[in-house]
């Protein structure tokens, strides 16, 4: 198969597929260079202040995303795989190109002018062109839910980005896997609440994956490292199913052969399923 000219793209992993979704940023580097992508990751990049500092000290937060844009090389795009990350670094970029004052603060306090033609994109736009789509792969009929999150939908002010929804059906039919229907691809897992109030997150987490469970679905696909984390970790139901990360699901449906064996890390064992549909030998 003829194989595209390489494209170097800046990445931002991001702290959840630096640390807690290793997985979801070993087989996204591997998909990115299947497809013709090499992934530079920005060196010193810091946390993007996720939920904890937008919403205690949203100044502070903002600094932060501030910094991680002036780390990205002019003229390059900006990939991010995480739905939180690429919200507030959309919304700190917006916010200066269309603030002057905090343009002016950005260039004193990083002696450089925010690049106002900087593009931050989302792992699923590389996807998102027919000339990624290679349908003559197949995920052997694998029975799947696609889970987005909410942080996807994203806010008003973001409101002409595009929406992806849809999009991991529509390939990974292609690829021959079989989308069922339910009605929870948006509903919220709970996010950092599940650190401080677990209670809470655990009965909307059992809901999500039995939902998906009463739909046929075999295993649940995500868009998001941290929507992962808390559908494996909380959910307390005696029958579960795996949960897996969309690039570890394009991974197989483009036979890459993991360097590490990260369905390993997953904490419900998804090696049974993908045995049984024939993904895995292993």
């Amino acid at each position: 198969m003829h194989r595209p000219e390489v494209i170097d793209i800046s990445y931002f992993p991001g702290c959840s597929l630096a640390t807690t979704a290793k997985e979801n940023n070993q087989s996204l580097i591997e998909v990115c260079k299947h497809m013709g992508y090499r992934l530079v990751e920005l060196k010193d990049w810091n946390c993007c202040g996720s939920s904890s500092a937008h919403s205690i000290k949203s100044e502070m937060g903002f600094q932060l995303s501030c910094r991680n844009l002036s780390l990205a090389p002019k003229g390059i795009p900006l990939l991010v795989a995480c739905p939180s990350c690429i919200l507030h670094l959309k919304q700190a970029h917006r916010r200066l190109i269309t603030d002057t004052s905090a343009m002016a603060s950005y260039e004193a306090r990083w002696g450089r002018l925010a690049d106002q033609d900087l593009k931050i994109m989302h792992f699923f736009e590389l996807m998102n062109s027919k000339n990624n789509v290679l349908p003559d792969l197949t995920l052997n009929g694998l029975k799947f839910v696609p889970y987005y999150g909410c942080m996807l939908a994203r806010p008003p002010e973001l409101r002409h980005e595009e929406n992806y929804h849809g999009l991991m059906e529509k390939l990974l039919s292609a690829y021959g896997a079989s989308p069922m229907t339910w009605n929870y691809a948006s509903r919220c897992c709970g996010t950092f609440l599940s650190v401080a109030r677990p209670d809470v997150v655990e009965p909307m987490v059992n809901e999500i994956v039995q939902n998906a469970m009463d739909s046929g679905a075999e295993c649940l696909i995500t868009a998001c490292a941290m929507c992962h984390l808390n559908l494996e970790i909380r959910c307390s139901l005696k029958q579960k199913i795996p949960i897996f990360h969309f690039s570890e699901i394009l991974s197989l449906a483009f036979q890459i052969r993991p360097k590490t064996d990260w369905f390993a890390r997953h904490l419900i064992d998804p090696a049974p399923l993908l045995k049984s549909r024939m993904l895995i030998t292993y």
